[in-house]
């Protein structure tokens, strides 16, 4: 059984960081993060391959997030610098059972239950 379980949201001001963990059981995947604001679409955040030896990132986040993973920990990590009012949302971690990078909410098959992530301006 695969399950995924996110922790390491919070509360910050403009310019903070946070580092999200999500911890994988039941398989090795490859792995995306997606974020969702009130009254909006789930959206791609950035994904990485099984060994991690490759990232993917959507543009608004590009050289301000890392993804990254430690699979003998089980875990991935999203690592949030430089943070804004407009990445507030609920950030999902999710697996998918394919070999290559995936951006679209229906590559993934599985996914947590999501932390909350709070920009003050």
């Amino acid at each position: 059984q695969v399950q995924l379980v996110e922790s390491g949201g919070g509360l910050v001001q403009a310019g903070a960081s946070l580092r999200l963990s999500c911890v994988v059981s039941g398989g090795t995947f490859t792995m995306g993060w997606f974020r969702q604001a009130p009254g909006k679409e789930r959206e791609f955040v950035a994904t990485i391959i099984r060994n991690g030896g490759s990232t993917y990132y959507t543009d608004s986040v590009k050289g301000r997030f890392t993804i990254s993973r430690v699979n003998v920990k089980n875990t991935v990590y999203l690592q949030m610098d430089s943070l804004k009012p407009e990445d507030t949302a609920v950030y999902y971690c999710a697996a998918s059972g394919n070999y290559g990078m995936g951006r679209l909410v229906e590559n993934y098959a599985y996914w947590g239950q999501g932390t909350q992530v709070t920009v003050s301006s």
